[in-house]
């Protein structure tokens, strides 16, 4: 994920989507897990945020997030690109800390572009998901939460994949802080025959009613429309540009 006004990766930096305490994996844990986790005790009072949301149509998948990165109880950018494309027909979106979310995207883009050399063919979207979810798995990506959004020869999908690797196919979903306010709003805007255009403006319903409640949430909307022609990504500093 790019933050175009600084690097946010040391310390509580780039937290995007979760409070703590940091989870553990399901095998074990890593080495200096008893650390990390004494100073996740520490700053319980902390909370940090953002949020993501995905919706299906018949045609292609919307993905869209707002545009604020917190460090604490302070705003540590505005202008922060949280969903990248990682395959020629799908993206993610971020929830969860920067550099983790940095590496992650780097690997997906880094495995597509090998399986595609190698097979001479596209990644399906269940192979990406299920990728996806094995790398969250590992415990190496520090507490990310994707939504993974594409189109393959078999029609538009959306998965919400957890920072510990579970894949679920959805119709719509959200992550981060902001949740509980977009998903109410999507609740009632979703339907089966959206349209592209459609699912836009419902999307960015969803993730204004977010910035107007979430205070760790904010300051525009970046939103990639998928189709089996590519991937677009947009940015909107004012929602009444999809409304």
């Amino acid at each position: 994920m790019r933050t175009p006004t600084g690097d946010l990766s040391g310390g509580l930096a780039g937290e995007l989507g979760h409070d703590r305490p940091i989870f553990g994996p399901e095998l074990g844990e890593f080495d200096a897990a008893e650390r990390r986790n004494a100073a996740a005790d520490d700053d319980k009072g902390v909370k940090t945020g953002t949020t993501t949301v995905g919706l299906k149509t018949d045609d292609g998948v919307v993905l869209a997030t707002d545009m604020r990165a917190s460090l604490g109880r302070m705003v540590s950018s505005k202008d922060v690109q949280k969903v990248e494309q990682i395959h020629p027909t799908g993206a993610l979106t971020i929830a969860g800390g920067v550099s983790a979310a940095q590496n992650l995207i780097s690997t997906l883009r880094a495995e597509t572009n090998l399986y595609e050399a190698r097979r001479g063919k596209d990644m399906s979207m269940q192979a990406l998901s299920t990728l996806t979810g094995n790398l969250l798995r590992t415990g190496a990506f520090f507490i990310v939460q994707p939504i993974l959004g594409g189109v393959d020869e078999t029609g538009a999908y959306i998965y919400s994949i957890d920072p510990l690797g579970s894949v679920i196919e959805e119709e719509y979903t959200v992550t981060g802080s902001g949740s509980q306010y977009a998903l109410g709003v999507l609740e009632q805007e979703y339907r089966d025959d959206l349209t592209v255009e459609e699912a836009k403006t419902a999307a960015a319903r969803a993730i204004k009613s977010a910035v107007e409640r979430d205070v760790a949430s904010g300051n525009g909307i970046n939103v990639a429309v998928v189709t089996e022609d590519g991937v677009e990504i947009t940015r909107h500093k004012e929602f009444d540009d999809l409304l």
